[in-house]
């Protein structure tokens, strides 16, 4: 939240009306509809472009409108600064538009201003910049991978059925209208017993469309008369079926309830999709304990055995999910959920598809896998690794995380229903191709780019496989998605990489190790997110990293990677522990390294040694990077694995490692050692442990008139165990945030952040006093932000102009006095319309004005003159500063050598609606004598 509003103006000088108008008072209103605003004389800056500020009933907002509409999609549009965060707004009904009011900024700084979704910068053409200045060469892809053992893309032997239900709406909190309880069901005929059962959620995608009318859709809900919902939940029909050949009974229900309403809601709508989720899976519980209550397309299907549970998200579908794992394991606030029952069923395991993770609060005891399409052009920085990367040393470590990277896919077509050519309504390809600078990776028809049908064929292997690993327990299955390196037949001709956490995999090395900050020679520990030049991605390095997706904080403590950077071969990367670690039993060390995109023949030898001082080589790895541009997020950790014989040879005790060694052997490079881990073969059992389970809530408050209050942010933590969160708090003046680590359950402090507000009888704007929390050890986190709002509660200062020298003789000022009835605590803005002067006066022209003043209201000084009120920008601005009453505003003369009539210039002030606040008033120059 801003307080500072002295930087901004400084630094970017935008302006908005606060309601002048002559020899009269006026009280609040907002800018009118302008094409732009100039910059302060200070710096000379402007807005960029597309950028301005409106005014809405009353309130004033920094507004982007794109060239072309935005599509709806999963990716949270987000105003930002200097990569740090301004805010989310509000997007407008027309697809372009989107709006934050000014007291909803979180930072003072806002210089470079950006639109970003997933790190995409989205108010920049895709050709921008001088990389594109060449045409690329297309990146060369991986070699294919041996095939597995078995093929979980392949159809089983079960005959399929297809139908759908419709239920009776639900409210969830949070959300004005109720959602809708729909979902397509496809079971297998004939197959006994009772059987397993996948249930789909669909992402963020435009919730209605117009039949017949080609780019008619909207993200309306309920749908506008003449509008139809879109079937979002239709688009995976082609993977329940291959999963219901197999023996599942599937259902994919609807969200577009909740898509049509969760633009303001904190956690971008993961509670209320969780609510939806278990509110489905409540009624399946339902009609398996009483069949005859069950609509007919689920009485036709098999019994269904609700211990056996696989949960498929795509986008924020995918962070839907996760938290429906977590609500079902760990309650959540009862205010905030839809749904009030208990969990009667067990979820064996999660997909994610391109998702999302806002909060980045990954289930650290459910295994998941998670599929990051290679050109997702939505949540294009692949923040789904957080699913993965985010689960280390939370809890036991026994459930398998894996990620499966896929080259040459989309976030779109996954979905049938979001593409072109099968939707039913109105779809794109999400990626940003610009026809005049191909993308030689993910344009279409680019060699690595995967037809849709290709892509959803992919994708609905890989999902069969979760089903098979995690419900069915196949463990033949493992190796494609763990980081083995073998494919599954049945997703060519698609690129699949895949890597994991967890599972068999033991204690290991970890640059953000709670038991303390490993020492790294040779090296560096890089911090995920940062600025400057800690953090592990530079500027310099094109593209960017999963491993790095921003959260909140503009730093974050904790979450580190080791850095290599080498001019020669031989230099030795050393990792040295707090403690030795144990890699008894153990057959491999794996470990996951990302090298730069495009990049090829990156190798190391791979040394342990042991407390003692014992060393061995344990073989040697290469590492080829992955196909990239600067479109793509490919800077990705790949799995390596090298044996533990060697150390077993030369004796080194295995129960006290020391440390790691990673001795380059190329020329030169640069490399990232995320982790690395004792592996053996195999899937262990997985029962999840009794994690303490965090969610801040957020306290609005009044300012109040004097004096200070002091209040708590509320935070609510169940469960019966000791865990730790990082703690990251918020300074409202600045936007800077500072970190440290709590420990929460019994018998612990837990997190209590006290806000004193002081309260006053000046204008302000509201002041929010930010906290957010990360799962450390042994926690589970819900809602991840909160805080408190400390609204103001007094009017704004009534404004009114008067004259100090309107009629002058040339070569001096034209001035007006613009006052305040009270000081505030904000600057306040001022702006003031240059109209035409009618009657046929003759009217001020831009030869009469200063020429340096002149060039800080326009881009260029028109030649010949014009009349002030012909100029670009005809907008005049003052500012009064937080703490005065009053400030002039000028209009400086210069004298000529001409003989002319006297000259006028002509203002009028409008309030939020346009319309006039009163008379204009006139400025009178005369010929000096």
């Amino acid at each position: 939240m801003i307080r500072g509003r002295r930087a901004w103006a400084t630094a970017i000088a935008v302006l908005t009306v606060a309601g002048v108008a002559p020899t009269g008072a006026y009280a609040a209103p907002a800018p009118p509809e302008i094409p732009g605003v100039t910059a302060t004389p200070a710096d000379g800056q402007t807005l960029p472009p597309g950028w301005r500020i409106a005014g809405e009933n009353g309130r004033n907002h920094l507004e982007w409108r794109a060239p072309e509409p935005v599509p709806m999609g999963d990716a949270r549009v987000e105003f930002r600064a200097d990569d740090a965060l301004v805010g989310v707004p509000e997007p407008q009904g027309d697809g372009r538009t989107f709006r934050l009011p000014l007291d909803e900024v979180r930072t003072a700084d806002l210089e470079n201003l950006q639109v970003q979704a997933a790190g995409r910068r989205l108010d920049e053409a895709p050709d921008a910049g001088a990389s594109r200045q060449a045409k690329p060469s297309a990146p060369k892809l991986p070699p294919k991978l041996p095939a597995g053992t078995v093929d979980p893309g392949k159809a089983g032997t079960y005959a399929t059925t297809t139908g759908e239900y419709s239920l009776a709406s639900v409210k969830i909190p949070g959300l004005p209208a109720p959602v809708e309880m729909r979902g397509v069901v496809v079971a297998p005929k004939k197959a006994p017993g009772k059987r397993p059962v996948a249930l789909f959620l669909h992402g963020r995608h435009a919730t209605c469309y117009v039949p017949g009318k080609k780019d008619e859709a909207s993200g309306d809900w309920p749908c506008a008369k003449g509008s139809k919902p879109i079937p979002s939940h239709r688009g995976y029909l082609r993977d329940q079926k291959l999963l219901a050949s197999q023996g599942y009974v599937t259902v994919s229900i609807s969200a577009n309830g909740i898509n049509g309403q969760d633009w303001d809601a904190e956690d971008g709508g993961a509670q209320a999709r969780s609510s939806l989720v278990r509110n489905h899976l409540g009624r399946w519980a339902d009609w398996a304990a009483k069949p005859a209550s069950a609509p007919a397309v689920v009485r036709k299907a098999p019994k269904t055995d609700l211990s056996k549970v696989l949960l498929v998200g795509h986008s924020r579908g995918g962070e839907g999910v996760n938290r429906a794992v977590m609500d079902s394991l760990y309650s959540p606030p009862a205010a905030q959920d839809g749904y009030r029952s208990k969990a009667r069923w067990n979820i064996r395991g999660t997909v994610h598809i391109g998702p999302t993770i806002f909060g980045q609060n990954p289930v650290p005891d459910v295994p998941s896998l998670t599929i990051l399409p290679g050109c997702d052009g939505d949540v294009s920085d692949l923040q789904g690794q957080v699913f993965t990367d985010g689960t280390r040393g939370v809890s036991r470590g026994k459930a398998l995380h894996s990620s499966v990277y896929m080259i040459g896919a989309n976030h779109n077509y996954f979905n049938s229903e979001w593409t072109p050519g099968q939707a039913q309504a109105p779809a794109d390809d999400d990626f940003w191709h610009d026809p005049e600078a191909r993308d030689p990776l993910c344009s279409p028809g680019a060699a690595g780019r995967l037809s849709a049908n290709q892509q959803h064929k992919a994708g609905a292997t890989y999902i069969a496989a979760a089903a098979r690993l995690f419900v069915a327990g196949d463990d033949r299955v493992r190796q494609l998605v763990d980081g083995t390196g073998r494919r599954a037949p049945s997703a060519d001709p698609a690129r699949v990489l895949t890597h994991a956490v967890g599972g068999n995999r033991g204690t290991g090395f970890l640059p953000d190790d709670l038991r303390g900050t490993p020492k790294v020679t040779g090296a560096k520990l890089c911090d995920a997110v940062a600025p400057g030049r800690t953090a592990c991605l530079s500027e310099k390095d094109p593209g960017s990293s999963p491993h790095f997706a921003h959260w909140g904080p503009e730093h974050e403590a904790g979450r580190r990677a080791v850095a290599l950077n080498w001019k020669k071969p031989g230099a030795i990367a050393r990792v040295t522990p707090k403690k030795p670690v144990s890699v008894k039993g153990a057959n491999s060390l794996a470990l996951r390294i990302a090298v730069p995109p495009n990049t090829s023949g990156t190798r190391f030898d791979v040394h342990v040694k042991d407390a003692k001082g014992k060393r061995a080589k344990l073989g040697s790895v290469r590492i080829d990077g992955l196909p990239g541009t600067d479109r793509t997020t490919s800077y990705w950790a790949q799995e390596v694995r090298v044996p533990l014989t060697a150390a077993v040879r030369a004796k080194l005790n295995l129960g006290a490692i020391a440390s790691l060694e990673l001795t380059p052997r190329s020329a030169s490079g640069k490399a990232w050692l995320m982790d690395a881990w004792s592996w053996k073969s195999g899937t262990p059992a997985v029962q999840p442990a009794p994690l303490a389970r965090v969610d801040i809530g957020r306290l609005t408050v009044k300012e109040g008139d004097s004096g200070f209050r002091t209040y708590q942010v509320p935070v609510r933590t169940t469960g019966k165990n000791v865990g730790a969160v990082r703690l990251y708090v918020d300074d409202p003046k600045t936007g800077k945030s500072t970190g440290r680590l709590v420990k929460v359950g019994p018998g612990t402090a837990g997190i209590k952040v006290t806000v004193k507000v002081e309260g006053n009888k000046r204008y302000g704007w509201d002041k929010t006093h930010g906290v957010a929390v990360k799962a450390v050890r042994g926690t589970v986190v819900g809602a991840d932000s909160g805080g408190v709002i400390a609204e103001n509660d007094d009017p704004m200062p009534k404004v009114s102009i008067k004259p100090v020298a309107d009629d002058i003789t040339e070569g001096e000022p034209l001035t007006w006095r613009i006052s305040l009835s009270e000081e505030a605590d904000v600057e306040i803005w001022t702006t003031a319309e240059l109209l035409p002067v009618p009657d046929g006066r003759p009217e001020l022209s831009t030869a009469d004005v200063d020429q340096e003043w002149l060039s800080e209201h326009v881009e260029k000084i028109p030649n010949p003159a014009v009349p002030l009120s012909r100029i670009d920008y005809n907008i005049l601005w003052t500012t009064i500063e937080a703490g005065r009453k009053f400030t002039d505003l000028t209009v400086p003369t210069v004298r000529d050598q001409l003989k002319e009539p006297a000259e006028y210039v002509r203002f009028e002030v409008k309030d939020s609606d346009d319309r006039p606040l009163g008379p204009p008033f006139e400025g009178t120059v005369r010929d000096a004598p």
